[in-house]
């Protein structure tokens, strides 16, 4: 697809665009609102590509739980693998700003999958939880409470190390806004003994000496709006030696890993990733 089209709904998704606006330039790229409504399904989301593990997998138990946040009750979706008998390393899974979905419950069980305990903790609890409108989600994101968010993040490790099944070892992958607290969480968690970044924007410069959890990043070649803080972030690591990989995949887009955005979704920088992912949490957890 044009790329002008895709960077026009990374724009629509982020900044965000209101839905009228991003569809009247979406006519003018496409040349008509018909064209525009027939390659739209094509960018948006697809939930049913979304069960790469099924729900009911029989090496995996899955289930719904809340903790205590920072003044509210969080809610998250639980899995871990049914077969393990000592205890594991536990994984919180951060979604993108869409909230708590189908995509991101099938990365929370392909973790538990690959042996850990994993934890998708819906960022949008304090409003009740993720809304199954997509745009209506997206506009929840600005209404967070930036410190409390974080705190909320905190306090569900705390859940995870608190369980009788963990081994008190931590990390976090996290995907678009999921990446970018992905970076905040090493900022804030001394604990933490991973991080591992999907396109997300960077932690501040001035705040990297703080991290000491290994950074694994991983961006698109194309997404040249968060490959920006690359530079910056990259000599701040560097000069305050933190532990820390860069993986550019080129070619790709932003989302690249998302296999229910189908114009985005690059399998082979998606699976590459996520070999990646997994080799730290064996060498950290």
């Amino acid at each position: 697809m044009n790329q002008e089209i895709i960077n026009l709904f990374d724009e629509f998704t982020h900044k965000p665009l209101s839905r009228n606006e991003f569809m009247k330039r979406l006519a003018k790229l496409t040349g008509s609102t018909a064209a525009a409504l027939a390659i739209l399904p094509l960018l948006e989301v697809n939930y049913a590509h979304a069960a790469t593990i099924a729900e009911n997998d029989e090496d995996i138990f899955t289930e719904d739980i809340t903790y205590e946040g920072d003044g509210t009750t969080m809610k998250a979706y639980f899995a871990k693998p049914k077969a393990a008998t000592g205890k594991l390393g536990a994984v919180i899974v951060i979604h993108e700003n869409r909230g708590l979905n189908p995509h991101i419950k099938d990365v929370t069980r392909r973790v538990a999958k690959a042996g850990y305990l994993a934890l998708g903790v819906d960022a949008l609890s304090p409003f009740g939880g993720t809304p199954t409108n997509e745009d209506e989600a997206r506009a929840l994101f600005a209404k967070l409470d930036a410190p409390k968010n974080i705190n909320n993040f905190l306090k569900g490790f705390d859940y995870l190390t608190s369980r009788s099944d963990s081994n008190g070892k931590t990390a976090c992958v996290g995907f678009c806004w999921g990446g970018g607290l992905v970076n905040q969480l090493a900022v804030n968690s001394p604990q933490l003994k991973a991080a591992v970044a999907y396109y997300g924007r960077q932690a501040d410069a001035a705040d990297v000496p703080k991290i000491k959890a290994a950074l694994q990043l991983h961006y698109g070649g194309l997404d040249e709006r968060v490959n920006a803080g690359i530079p910056a972030y990259e000599t701040a690591l560097k000069a305050a030696g933190t532990k820390h990989e860069i993986f550019i995949y080129e070619g790709a887009n932003h989302a690249f890993n998302n296999d229910t955005a189908p114009t985005r979704y690059s399998p082979e920088a998606a699976k590459l990733a996520w070999e990646r992912t997994l080799r730290l949490f064996k060498e950290t957890l």
